[in-house]
């Protein structure tokens, strides 16, 4: 009798202890898979945000996206070409050795290789250099009216390591190299990086020298990349996962439904919207032989009019998004101008018009490329694009890839139309301006032009608006960057997506509308 209550009393206290650390677990699942692990290789939102619990910036964002210290206690403008930063004490990198000055400057130059994807915020932030072993000056060669905003992309990583390691270049993702960064981590941050499966799964723990408080309960991440919407949801619904970052649209309305399961949802700084080749002479994958129609701005217009945004928003994105007429993330960044977010009409003769003045009066065939687990109903808005130009006569090809083929594809230019998605936490139209607006060029410049078009009067309003202080003057400038934009259609913009997050009821996460979770804030609930 004394030996039963011995076992009940064992099995009582194991199955707490599995509830303990059950509780203790964020189990997350999404589309895709963080592409790789290498903080500067690629700028994409899902890699950033896990790369994001690892690493951490000098300035980070708080609940509302408000710039606040992390790795740098305070900070000041010492001139207008000028920043001064003071470290944060104590800090240890997970390997033990502590964060300095040596660490940031080398962080700094590691990001301004030509591999970096984040080379061009990087090259904004100027040189920097250690005035003792916990302070930085930041000496820039032109005035940037957004400095913070780009100390805010840059993680730091350990020189040491980097060293130790052979991690002193960043990955060549374009070129599929593979590094000892993109597969291991050394950061500051709130977890460790326990294992990584590509495309199975990835896990953390947490980081028990952590320097900062954790508001959150969570002491082990399980990410499950599922590219099938059907699969999440049911995985959720099941309680096999407990969080979901990108639920399908369609499914919204059964997971709000079902007990158990809750729905966090907000708007998201992300714009979605076409590129097109501009830059060759003859379009790739397409019937038209010894010439590019896409390099004539009527046929980008007609492409343009022959969306039925109306459609998209209401049948297909179930009313999650916001139609715009202007590519830039957030309409702070349009400066809330009606005139700047108005798109051009939807007007299918209008649109066929348009394609015989330009000599296609049949239309002509072509490939849209896009990913088919990066944004919220990506490869479904790509054949819905397909079927809208094929009333207009424009024979269109999807071709949807997973996002590392996507990306990787597009990056070489190797693409006639594709769709993309650009936001994160930054407001400011500067976050797309240079890297997408600009011609192709050094130092990041032009980098997401993938569309390769030359546009000298739009390039000089860009670079002129990037280093106006006088906010009057800059406005101006921003203005006439959108007016250009529109008068010659180097991109076709489509909306600003929303971001509902799906999670078991008894997980609470915190929202933001750069569909960044952290995971320090994050509480999961016995049940």
């Amino acid at each position: 009798m004394i030996q039963a209550k011995k076992s009940l009393l064992a099995l009582a206290l194991l199955a707490a202890t599995a509830t303990l650390a059950s509780a203790q677990t964020l189990r997350w699942a999404g589309a895709g898979d963080p592409l790789t692990l290498d903080p500067y290789a690629q700028n994409e939102s899902l890699t950033n945000v896990f790369n994001g619990q690892v690493y951490e910036f000098l300035v980070a964002r708080d609940r509302k996206l408000q710039l606040v210290p992390q790795l740098a206690t305070e900070w000041k403008q010492n001139s207008a070409l000028k920043w001064t930063f003071k470290l944060r004490p104590g800090v240890k990198f997970h390997d033990g050795k502590p964060l300095t000055a040596d660490d940031v400057i080398f962080s700094l130059e590691r990001a301004k290789q030509p591999s970096s994807q984040i080379a061009v915020y990087a090259n904004a932030l100027g040189e920097a250099k250690k005035i003792d072993a916990l302070t930085v000056e930041f000496n820039l060669p032109k005035a940037n009216p957004i400095f913070l905003e780009h100390i805010n992309t840059l993680y730091i990583m350990s020189k040491t390591w980097a060293e130790d390691n052979k991690a002193t270049k960043t990955q060549d993702f374009a070129n599929k190299e593979e590094s000892y960064a993109a597969f291991n981590t050394n950061g500051t941050g709130p977890f460790q990086l326990v294992s990584r499966a590509p495309d199975n799964k990835t896990v953390y723990k947490r980081n028990p020298n952590y320097w900062g408080k954790i508001e959150g309960n969570v002491q082990e991440i399980v990410y499950t990349p599922i590219k099938s919407d059907a699969t999440r949801t049911a995985a959720l619904v099941s309680g096999e996962v407990d969080f979901v970052l990108d639920p399908a649209p369609r499914d919204l309305e059964k997971l709000a439904a079902t007990p158990g399961v809750k729905i966090v949802n907000g708007p998201e700084n992300r714009v979605i919207f076409l590129g097109l080749d501009q830059g060759r002479d003859e379009l790739l994958y397409s019937n038209v032989k010894g010439k590019n129609p896409l390099k004539d701005v009527r046929v980008r217009r007609a492409l343009y009019q022959a969306i039925d945004i109306v459609t998209i928003k209401d049948k297909l994105m179930n009313g999650q998004a916001s139609p715009t007429g202007a590519v830039v993330p957030s309409p702070l960044g349009s400066l809330n101008d009606p005139e700047i977010e108005r798109r051009l009409p939807y007007d299918v003769n209008a649109a066929k018009k348009l394609l015989a003045e330009a000599g296609y009066p049949q239309g002509f065939e072509v490939q849209l490329d896009c990913s088919n687990n990066r944004y919220v109903n990506d490869e479904r808005i790509c054949v819905t694009l397909a079927a809208q130009w094929a009333k207009v006569g424009v024979k269109t090809r999807v071709n949807a890839q997973p996002k590392a083929q996507f990306f990787n594809k597009v990056e070489k230019l190797d693409t006639s139309i594709y769709m993309f998605g650009w936001g994160g936490s930054i407001t400011d139209p500067e976050s797309i301006f240079t890297s997408h607006y600009r011609n192709r060029g050094e130092k990041g410049v032009g980098e997401y032009n993938r569309g390769n078009f030359k546009d000298d009067e739009l390039d000089a309003l860009v670079a002129a608006s990037s280093v106006e202080a006088d906010p009057d003057k800059r406005k101006v400038l921003i203005k006439k960057v959108f007016q250009r934009q529109a008068e010659q259609v180097h991109y076709i913009p489509l909306h600003r997506q929303f971001i509902p997050w799906a999670a078991r009821s008894n997980v609470d996460v915190v929202h933001r509308a750069d569909n960044w979770l952290e995971v320090r804030w994050v509480n999961v609930k016995a049940k």
